[in-house]
């Protein structure tokens, strides 16, 4: 999978929304997605990133993306659901969804652990998700062939000391992926649904997290996305409920 070749057009006339979109991992997914032929929902909080993504994607003559701003932290359930009904009305159908926005909170043992930084966390990493993917259902099950992406970590499958909620939410990322790929794998086979662990990658969350780390030993973004197309597109169909990593371990 890590060396999957996409064809050029695997997702011709697909309507993807990618999280997080404006840098990083969700920039890099959401311009492969682009121009492999998606129109590509792009969601976020901050809108010029957003925007520089679009012009992006614009500019290379891809299919013209749409954005959406949304701040995980404060979104309220309506909001959500106002947005399933916009994609409704825009779109029919939503035909697959990267989960990729996160946050990570503060590095520190339990015991010190900030309670308001950890319900933060716990809700932008895990409660948003489920929100977005409760909206979405019914838009996925209109479409012929729907993936959802979780993207998860390796501290959300194996902890970690100082990992905190950031660890937390992410094993609660895995066990929302496992329920709704149990629950979508019905008769008709067109939801599924997976979990995908980056691996260290170039980008600010990782910087972040390891400063005294030099960042060219990562790969960037865009060296991970043979993944996120296998995943996205048809040659997947059948993959459910799989936990699967981006990097050779």
């Amino acid at each position: 999978m890590q060396d999957y070749q996409a064809p050029a057009d695997l997702l011709q006339d697909r309507i993807v929304m990618v999280t997080g979109a404006g840098s990083g991992i969700g920039r890099a997914a959401a311009i492969a997605y682009a121009a492999h032929g998606a129109t590509v929902i792009l969601m976020g909080r901050t809108v010029s990133k957003l925007e520089a993504v679009y012009d992006e994607i614009e500019a290379a003559g891809y299919p013209q993306p749409a954005i959406v701003p949304m701040n995980f932290d404060g979104a309220a359930v309506k909001e959500y659901e106002e947005l399933a009904m916009t994609i409704e009305e825009n779109f029919g159908r939503l035909d697959g969804i990267l989960h990729n926005a996160a946050i990570l909170g503060d590095r520190s043992p339990i015991e010190l652990y900030d309670p308001e930084t950890w319900n933060q966390v716990m809700h932008v990493n895990a409660t948003a998700p489920f929100l977005l993917s409760r909206a979405m259902i019914p838009l996925l099950r209109q479409s012929t062939d729907a993936s959802v992406i979780f993207t998860s970590s390796g501290v959300g499958r194996k902890g970690r000391a100082y990992w905190g909620a950031y660890a937390v939410s992410k094993f609660a990322v895995e066990g929302l992926t496992q329920v709704l790929a149990d629950e979508l794998d019905d008769e008709r086979h067109n939801v599924r649904v997976n979990s995908l662990n980056p691996g260290a990658t170039r980008t600010n969350m990782r910087a972040h997290a390891y400063p005294a780390e030099n960042p060219q030993q990562n790969p960037a973004p865009e060296e991970l996305m043979p993944i996120y197309l296998y995943l996205m597109g048809k040659d997947s169909k059948g993959v459910n409920g799989q936990q699967l990593d981006a990097q050779p371990k």
